[in-house]
């Protein structure tokens, strides 16, 4: 079924004023400013209302933290008390069924907002969430969304002069045995996947250093990409120096994480010559800027990341540490937090798209998404400008960012229609509200 998408308000997307056609799960024509497509349609969409966005890529999250939002024993702290004062109370009630209902939410949101493919960071495995990529896998596929699978480890606890509890944690051998069932069973490294699968020990302070290089072994015999918190807090640069002896980009380097295969959540505490280190190997950085503000962490210095060749993607983080899975709103953030950090001029609307878009999709190794052109997966976010805060807007691409989008009207997967009418096709929405809503009670009784 080819369909045109009719002459939207205004696209991200050059020569395409005209719209798009969508044929197979991509897209195989732009149209031009008043022409139409060059080949006969069997649908047409009218966009005329529309603004349209390749679908926004989350490249950092952690689903399970949708349990917790705004707990009272975690609010008003850094990232260090915050992770101490919630690990406990994640170690007793992140149950499977709590786990689902928590990822389900996290994935509808985030389809919501416009986003189209998602990582999370599932890191945590108390006893009996042993089989969490599978938990997450057919959840992704009931909402349609696209997934990196990132299996996340933790083998370094209290015990051991760690930061987490001894019951989250799993040993080595564990952790490497299921990272090779989940790659065999999910890792689909070709064109138009919807699952892939990327190895991601959680942090410098929660695994041993042989998992860090064992994990780089494993991801180069599939193929797979690598993921990391790093430089997120000076805490964590304390950290390294007092157990390692080095700063943490000096701890990757010695690890074999110096590669284009790896992105690293946070990257906020580099030095001028890290910045240039990260660069010419390719790290990919996640800016993380709602999680950023609220924890008070800093500012990533994506300008010159960047410029020093790191791509730079967006992430929501944990709910616990944004309370929101809501990627449009952490584009707007973005632009924001990093004005402050540089100047009006320097950081554009432009940025912060790119950066939740094309700039994700390389922090996750895909080139078939993230853009709108011949060939790509046809995965878009469609907005309109409706709501009373966009009135008066004269640049809608502007208005987007500047005036606060954050519910999409159509979202696309593939070609397959996964929002109509700003609701997601299939889902419950007040059903799933009121289920996860119940499942995270027993977190705040907890206390």
């Amino acid at each position: 079924m080819r369909l045109w998408i009719k002459r939207p308000l205004a696209i991200l997307a050059e020569g395409a004023e005209g719209g798009i056609v969508v044929d197979g799960g991509k897209i195989v024509e732009v149209v031009g400013r008043g022409k139409k497509p060059g080949e006969p349609v069997d649908q047409v969409c009218d966009a005329s209302r529309h603004v349209v966005l390749p679908g926004l890529i989350n490249t950092h999250h952690h689903f399970f933290q949708t349990l917790t939002r705004a707990h009272p024993a975690a609010i008003n702290k850094e990232l260090f008390p915050w992770l101490t004062a919630l690990y406990p109370i994640w170690a007793r009630h992140v149950k499977p069924e709590a786990f689902r209902l928590a990822t389900r939410l996290a994935l509808t949101e985030l389809m919501m907002s416009g986003c189209t493919c998602a990582s999370d960071h599932q890191y945590l495995y108390p006893r009996g969430l042993e089989e969490a990529m599978d938990i997450q896998a057919e959840e992704a596929a009931r909402i349609g969304m696209r997934m990196t699978l990132t299996r996340g480890s933790m083998n370094l606890s209290e015990k051991d002069g760690g930061l987490p509890p001894d019951d989250v944690v799993q040993d080595e051998d564990t952790i490497l045995t299921d990272c090779e069932r989940v790659l065999r069973r999910f890792h689909d490294a070709s064109e138009g996947s919807m699952l892939q699968v990327a190895l991601a020990p959680c942090a410098p302070f929660t695994v041993t250093k042989r998992l860090m290089v064992d994990s780089v072994g494993l991801a180069e015999q599939f193929d797979c990409r690598l993921h990391t918190h790093l430089g997120e807090t000076r805490d964590e640069d304390e950290y390294c120096l007092e157990h390692f002896a080095c700063r943490p980009v000096d701890y990757l380097e010695e690890c074999g994480w110096l590669t284009e295969r790896a992105w690293l959540a946070h990257g906020i505490h580099f030095t001028d010559e890290e910045v240039r280190r990260l660069g010419r190997h390719r790290v990919g950085i996640c800016h993380c800027p709602t999680s950023n503000m609220l924890l008070a962490s800093g500012q990533c210095r994506t300008k010159e990341l960047e410029a020093a060749g790191s791509p730079i993607g967006l992430g929501v983080d944990g709910s616990a540490s944004n309370d929101s899975s809501n990627l449009m709103e952490g584009v707007r953030h973005a632009l924001m937090l990093n004005r402050l950090t540089y100047d009006a001029a320097s950081v554009t609307h432009f940025d912060a798209l790119r950066w939740a878009t094309v700039g994700s999709a390389k922090c996750i190794g895909r080139d078939d998404i993230g853009a709108i052109a011949v060939g790509k997966q046809a995965d878009l976010a469609l907005y309109t400008l409706d709501e009373l805060r966009f009135s008066g807007a004269g640049d809608a691409l502007a208005a987007l960012v500047l005036c606060g989008a954050h519910v999409a009207d159509r979202v696309m997967v593939k070609g397959e229609w996964r929002v109509e009418d700003g609701q997601p096709v299939g889902v419950d929405v007040a059903r799933l509200r009121h289920e996860h809503g119940a499942a995270a009670k027993a977190f705040v009784e907890a206390l």
